[in-house]
């Protein structure tokens, strides 16, 4: 089995390289230098920013049973976390529209520095502190730093499609290329070098401050709305009344929260799915092939956005059934596959093999999803208010979470799979509605020979 391991995360990585290699002249031909130093500056900030987000991600449950905690007090915690960030993280994300975003990125590297730190303490209720500073940082790091980038892109006067070339870049490179060598990192600190479990917290908050530097020093201010006549429950009604009276905006949140909904549920599910019997199975490796995959799924994605004539409206709607079909594949892999006869600690199962063949396409459709969600964000999303309704979008992702760690033991992993497999064929079909809304509000080309001649007085659509 450790030949299948190494032959599909070779394929993936020669498929990655040469999808990166091909582009990469063109990339230097289409943009600016000027745009290509902003793009690296963003680049090299948000790589530090994920770096130390994923250094924290393999230790976090260890560290809490290193601890003494059981699995329902781990489960508090967690619940805690995805709380927060419904609730505190809405209002601190909120209020980077009026304070500034660059304040906002700092105020990230602050509050998860500060997470970090509560790490070294073994009391349930600074862990417990910790858990809610690390959900209010998250909501800022998926809402911050994209707001500030828009806006800035946008004041600098550079041409709307290279925003796509920066988020296809930061996908490729925060969550697939800094997530590998962070999951390598963290492992070597913590097991290679023997620092214990807490270390990559440690090296976690080191890259935090360093990004954080280069924000205080590089970045300039950018704002939503400054007026000082809004407060932040104006904000929050502006924002709700842009959601409702936008049904492109109200899509757009739905089918985030669905997608988004069923890949972090899918976080907590793959292990178990993958051995069901306790199979000894490579979980490093696996991670590290799943993010291979996401950011062969980036690359795809940055081809794809390149083509003026491919609408993302259009595309996401195959990668969410693709994304729906794969997530159903435990549930058909439960029916027509025979149950593994493998003893506790056995290799992977034939089902196992399908099932695993089957998440790296999601993990690449994860890839595909993330720059071109973004895109249709800095598209449809009103400037001054983007920041509160970016987090308004994670309310309900963050209260599906919750519900599905509460009840993680009381339904069968068959129907887990099957509930976001159902979820995000419902994506497809709401990108489906919001493709048609978007193709109807376009701006018709007119058959201005017909004006010159005056038939009927009126000029004919094309």
């Amino acid at each position: 089995m450790e030949v299948m391991y190494y032959l599909l995360f070779g394929v993936l990585a020669l498929v990655v390289t040469w999808l990166e290699v091909s582009k990469m002249g063109k990339d230097r031909i289409t943009t600016s230098t000027a745009f290509g130093s902003f793009k690296n500056n963003y680049l090299v900030v948000y790589s530090l920013m994920m770096a130390g987000d994923w250094l924290q991600g393999p230790y976090v449950y260890y560290l809490y049973s290193q601890y003494g905690f059981d699995k329902g007090d781990i489960g508090r915690l967690f619940i805690a976390g995805f709380g927060s960030s419904m609730l505190f993280g809405t209002i601190v994300g909120s209020l980077a529209d009026k304070q500034g975003r660059k304040r906002a990125c700092v105020t990230y590297c602050i509050t998860y520095i500060l997470s970090c730190i509560t790490k070294h303490s073994p009391q349930y209720k600074v862990l417990m502190v910790g858990r809610i500073l690390g959900g209010t940082a998250t909501s800022l790091l998926f809402s911050a730093f994209e707001s500030w980038l828009v806006a800035e892109h946008n004041k600098r006067g550079f041409d709307p499609q290279w925003l796509s070339l920066t988020f296809s870049k930061a996908i490729f490179l925060g969550n697939g290329l800094v997530a590998i060598v962070s999951g390598l990192f963290a492992n070597l600190l913590a097991d290679n070098l023997g620092f214990g479990p807490v270390a990559p917290f440690d090296a976690a908050a080191c890259f935090l401050a360093v990004g954080m530097a280069i924000i205080l020093s590089s970045w300039t201010e950018n704002y939503g709305d400054p007026s000082e006549s809004k407060n932040l429950l104006t904000q929050f009604k502006g924002a709700a009344t842009a959601i409702a009276s936008d049904e492109k905006i109200a899509l757009l949140g739905a089918i985030q929260s669905l997608f988004e909904g069923s890949m972090y549920t899918f976080v907590f599910l793959w292990t178990p799915a993958l051995s069901p019997n306790d199979e000894d199975i490579p979980h490093g490796f696996i991670f590290a092939t799943f993010m291979l995959s996401s950011m062969l799924g980036s690359s795809i994605a940055s081809k794809l956005m390149a083509h003026s004539s491919l609408r993302v409206e259009s595309y996401l709607q195959v990668v969410f059934v693709v994304s729906g079909f794969t997530l159903f594949l435990p549930v058909l892999t439960s029916y027509l596959v025979a149950p593994s006869s493998e003893r506790k600690g056995g290799s992977i199962s034939l089902g196992g093999c399908l099932q695993l063949l089957g998440f790296c396409v999601f993990e690449a459709c994860v890839g595909i999803f993330w720059p071109s969600i973004m895109k249709m964000r800095s598209q449809y999303i009103p400037e001054e208010a983007r920041s509160t309704i970016m987090n308004f979008f994670r309310i309900p992702l963050n209260i599906f979470v919750c519900v599905v760690l509460y009840n993680v033991n009381a339904f069968p992993i068959t129907v887990m799979f099957g509930m976001c497999s159902i979820f995000l064929f419902v994506a497809s079909l709401l990108q489906r509605r919001l493709m048609v809304i978007s193709e109807n509000q376009k701006p018709k080309p007119v058959d201005w020979l017909a004006t010159d001649r005056g038939d009927e007085g009126e000029p004919l659509a094309a």
